[in-house]
C-alpha cells in the first residue's frame, strides 16, 4: 500500500518562496548570477524586469546595474535569448543547450517554416534565397561581434528585402526578411541579444551570435530544465509546469517521471517536488518585503496562484493579457502594487482589506527607499501597464 502523500500548506509554500527565491532577509544574493541560477530564468521581455528581479534580490542592491551589465554583455555568464512559452528570458548560460533541446526545437521548426510560407505567399524568394541570407548574416555577425539589424544589413544587402504579411486581412502589413530571419534565428539558438542601444531600461538592442553549446536529446533536456525548476518552485501542479514550460501535458508527465518527482498534495490538488524534497521548511528568520517588477518570475512562476496572491486583487495588477505589473509583496504574499512617478518617487499601496500592521507598512516603506537608491536617475515605466501601474505613476 502506498504512503498518504505529504500535505504542504500555503504558509510552508510561502516559505519555500521566501527562501528559495532570495526574497527574505539572509537569503540574498551575491551576483546576478546566483540571482538567476536560483530563478531558473527571469523574464526578459520587459529590459527593466531583469535588473529589477535582480536588484529586489541582491544583498548589495547598489551594484545591481553595474554587475547585471557585467554578467549580460562583458563576461556574458547570462544570455537574453528566447526560452519557454516562446518568450524573452535571461538564464544561465551553461542552460543554452537545456533550454534550446527543451522547449526551442520544435517552436523553431514552425517558426522557419511559417516565415517561408508567408514569403512564398507574398512571392517573396525561396527558402534555398533565405538560407543564403542566413548564413551570410552569420558570418557577418560573427566578424562584427555584436551588431543591430540595421548595420547588418550594410553587410548583407538582401536583409532589406520587404514582403507583404497577411493581404487582405485587417492586419496585414510589411514585414522585412531582417526583422522576421532574425527572430527565427534566435529561437534556433543561433544568435542572442546583445548589448541594447541605450541604458538598461531600453528595448533596442544588438544581436550576438549564441554561445556555442552541444545538442542534447530532447527528453532528458525536458528532465534537467523541470528538474531545477521544481527544485526551485516546487510544489507545483502538473498545470503549473505545463503552464510554465509550455510543453504538452506528456512531456511533463514523462519529466516527472524520469527525476523521481514525489506527489504531494496541495489546497489545490496534487502537487510535486523533487526527490527528496519532502522534509517541512520553516518560516524565515524574519518578516520581510518586497517591491517585485512587472513580469517578476516568482509572481509569475505559477498558473495556480491563490496561495500568495488573493483572487480580488487581480485586475488592478494584471493586464488584460494575463502579464502582472510591479507587485509589494509581505511575508510571502502580494498584498499591493507600486510605480514610479516622473520625480522618480517610489509610490505604493495596500490593495484588499487586510490590515497588515505597522511593521508591515515600515518594511515596504523601506523597501521603496531602497529601491529608489539604486535606481537613481533612471525611470522606469513597464512594457505592460496594469491599472494600479497607471494611477499610481500618474
Amino acid at each position: 500500500m502506498s504512503p498518504t502523500p505529504r500535505h504542504i500548506p500555503a504558509p510552508e509554500r510561502r516559505a519555500r518562496l521566501a527562501l528559495r527565491h532570495r526574497l527574505a532577509p539572509g537569503a540574498h544574493a551575491t551576483t546576478p548570477e546566483e540571482v538567476a541560477a536560483s530563478l531558473v530564468a527571469l523574464h526578459g521581455s520587459d529590459p527593466a524586469t531583469v535588473h529589477l528581479a535582480v536588484g529586489a534580490r541582491l544583498a548589495d542592491a547598489s551594484a545591481t546595474v553595474t554587475e547585471t551589465t557585467r554578467a549580460l554583455y562583458e563576461d556574458r555568464t547570462l544570455i537574453r535569448a528566447h526560452g519557454m512559452r516562446h518568450t524573452v528570458f535571461v538564464y544561465p548560460a551553461e542552460l543554452t543547450a537545456v533550454v534550446h533541446a527543451s522547449t526551442g526545437l520544435a517552436v523553431a521548426a514552425r517558426e522557419r517554416a511559417n516565415l517561408v510560407k508567408d514569403m512564398a505567399k507574398a512571392g517573396a524568394p525561396d527558402a534555398t534565397w533565405l538560407k543564403a541570407v542566413e548564413e551570410a548574416t552569420l558570418s557577418a555577425l560573427a566578424r562584427r561581434g555584436q551588431a543591430t539589424a540595421s548595420e547588418l544589413a550594410l553587410d548583407e544587402p538582401r536583409l532589406k528585402e520587404q514582403f507583404a504579411y497577411a493581404a487582405g486581412k485587417p492586419y496585414e502589413g510589411v514585414h522585412t526578411v531582417s526583422s522576421r530571419l532574425l527572430r527565427v534565428l534566435g529561437v534556433e539558438g543561433k544568435v542572442v541579444r546583445g548589448r541594447p542601444l541605450g541604458g538598461w531600461t531600453s528595448s533596442q538592442f544588438r544581436w550576438a551570435v549564441a554561445p556555442a553549446h552541444p545538442e542534447l536529446d530532447t527528453a532528458e533536456a525536458q528532465a534537467t530544465l523541470l528538474g531545477r525548476w521544481l527544485t526551485t518552485c516546487g510544489p507545483a501542479t502538473e498545470a503549473d509546469l505545463k503552464w510554465w514550460t509550455g510543453w504538452r501535458v506528456t512531456d511533463v508527465r514523462r519529466a516527472l517521471a524520469a527525476i523521481g518527482a514525489e506527489p504531494v498534495t496541495l489546497d489545490e490538488g496534487t502537487g510535486y517536488v523533487t526527490a527528496g524534497d519532502l522534509a517541512p521548511v520553516a518560516d524565515p528568520a524574519e518578516p520581510w518585503a518586497a517591491l517585485l517588477p512587472a513580469l517578476d518570475p516568482t509572481a509569475m512562476g505559477w498558473q495556480h496562484r491563490d496561495w500568495y496572491l488573493a483572487p480580488e486583487l487581480r485586475p488592478a495588477l494584471f493586464d488584460r493579457s494575463g502579464n502582472v505589473g510591479p507587485t509589494v509583496w509581505w511575508n510571502g504574499r502580494v498584498v499591493g502594487g507600486w510605480a514610479q512617478r516622473p520625480d522618480g518617487e517610489i509610490t505604493w499601496r495596500l490593495l484588499g482589506r487586510e490590515d497588515i500592521g505597522r511593521e508591515a507598512e515600515t518594511a515596504i516603506g523601506a523597501a521603496a527607499e531602497r529601491l529608489r537608491g539604486w535606481v537613481g536617475e533612471t525611470r522606469v515605466t513597464p512594457r505592460f501597464r496594469t491599472p494600479v501601474e497607471r494611477e499610481l505613476s500618474a
